[in-house]
């Protein structure tokens, strides 16, 4: 076997990991990204309200949130590629409900369903990398991921907007939703085991103590295991082995997730409330439709743009590189949006701030999937990243929520302000357990 194939590089094990990770993200985020924007219009053709066509809606992010911790149980006990796949079986059922409901509470269980599906395969996908990739890339690899998600989710709702144009029926998008999970259960169950391909540690070297040894770019495979000096603190002074329940993995790492977790949680919420946030704001200035989907449409251009730089920084100076000027400019960026509301030159500020959030959002990506990786125990990540993506999701739900409620007890701006207070404040937070929790990285 030549050198190159005895030591891969990092871009080597990346299009490795493509048939089993990167390319059913991509499929799966594509279908999803179709069938989101028509939730409530569906919705709307059963005989829902405004109000209750948001609510159905919501359903997904509700599922997602009940999914994460059954997830984390069930990749600990049948591991990631089987629950993948079986979360892509049960997501067809889903979409079949979907399309073929004859009530919208149905329509709405079968929309809970799929929420609760894409949890558990974002769960095993994020525990595969996990166990799987090598420190010293390992942020690269989970900014792909993150990519290749905003990906779909960015081309899908023109895939729609092609298929009502072709078919003029919603349905269509559910159907092709449908096509997206079979070809994504196709690739992970006949797809290249990424694991067979990968040289194992020399013999006579134990798989714990691969990464003790010095980096020399070879993927391991297994668990990874950091040096003693490196490990991540958790609440109770040690790792949690394999088969740990999650509430007894919730309560061993209670420190770093009520202080990471949450630091983490409020990334989230100030990405959320950017989506929210800058439509609203449009149209409180008076922008028209189109101009507010271009602005729009260029922040998040902006953001897909950037996803693997974020990694690269991560990997060579550190996790707090990219978080904390991520939290800044956006934190930063709502402060100073909310002050421009009615300023004559209201729109041409509306347009530069929604730049920056991009750019925030964009030196974001991956951040939430490489510090959990970072802190998750070596030995059974999966109980411990079902925990920290119910936290990271809650905060993505709630962000919503604080902004309709304090629009409408003061003003938009103020609501602007607010997530604005909320990002700085989770950058110091970052400042403050980042540098406790996560291992160095040395480039």
């Amino acid at each position: 076997m030549s050198d190159h194939a005895d030591s891969p590089t990092a871009r080597d094990v990346l299009w490795r990991f493509g048939p089993m990770v990167y390319g059913p993200t991509v499929l799966f985020a594509l279908g999803e990204g179709a069938v989101i924007p028509l939730i409530p219009v569906i919705a709307a053709q059963l005989g829902a309200d405004v109000a209750t066509a948001a609510l159905v809606a919501s359903a997904l992010v509700v599922g997602q949130l009940c999914g994460n911790i059954p997830a984390g149980w069930a990749v600990a006990r049948i591991g990631e590629r089987l629950t993948m796949a079986i979360a892509g079986l049960v997501s067809l059922a889903g979409v079949i409900g979907m399309a073929l409901a004859p009530s919208l509470g149905i329509f709405a269980i079968a929309v809970f369903l799929i929420g609760i599906c894409a949890a558990a395969f974002g769960l095993a996908r994020h525990s595969f990398m996990t166990t799987r990739v090598p420190l010293s890339f390992r942020a690269r690899a989970l900014s792909l991921l993150g990519g290749t998600f905003r990906l779909g989710m960015f081309i899908g709702p023109f895939v729609a907007a092609a298929l009502l144009a072709i078919f003029g029926d919603e349905h269509a998008t559910i159907w092709f939703f449908g096509g997206c999970l079979v070809a994504t259960v196709v690739l992970v169950l006949l797809g290249p085991d990424p694991e067979k391909q990968f040289v194992r540690p020399p013999s006579g070297t134990r798989r714990g103590d691969a990464m003790d040894a010095e980096d020399t770019g070879e993927p391991v495979t297994g668990s990874i295991r950091l040096p003693r000096a490196q490990r991540p603190r958790d609440g109770a002074g040690e790792a949690s082995g394999p088969g740990t329940g999650v509430l007894r993995t919730m309560w061993r790492h209670r420190r770093v997730l009520s202080t990471l977790g949450l630091a983490a949680a409020s990334l989230s919420a100030v990405r959320s409330a950017r989506q929210v946030v800058l439509p609203l704001w449009g149209v409180s200035i008076g922008l028209d439709a189109q101009t507010i989907a271009l602005v729009v449409g260029i922040s998040g251009a902006i953001d897909f743009a950037l996803f693997y730089a974020s990694g690269q920084v991560m990997d060579r100076f550190g996790r707090l590189w990219a978080a904390l000027p991520a939290m800044l400019l956006m934190g930063a960026g709502f402060v100073a949006l909310a002050f421009t509301h009615d300023l004559p030159q209201a729109a041409m500020w509306f347009a530069m701030f929604a730049a920056v959030l991009g750019v925030g959002n964009g030196l974001s990506s991956g951040i939430l999937l490489t510090l959990g990786a970072d802190v998750a125990p070596a030995a059974d990540p999966a109980p411990f990243l079902g925990s920290w993506r119910t936290l990271t999701d809650a905060g993505g739900a709630v962000a919503p929520l604080l902004v309709s409620g304090i629009a409408a007890a003061a003003s938009l701006a103020v609501a602007a302000g607010a997530m604005g207070a909320v990002g700085l404040l989770g950058a110091l937070a970052f400042v403050r357990w980042v540098p406790r929790y996560v291992p160095r990285v040395t480039p």
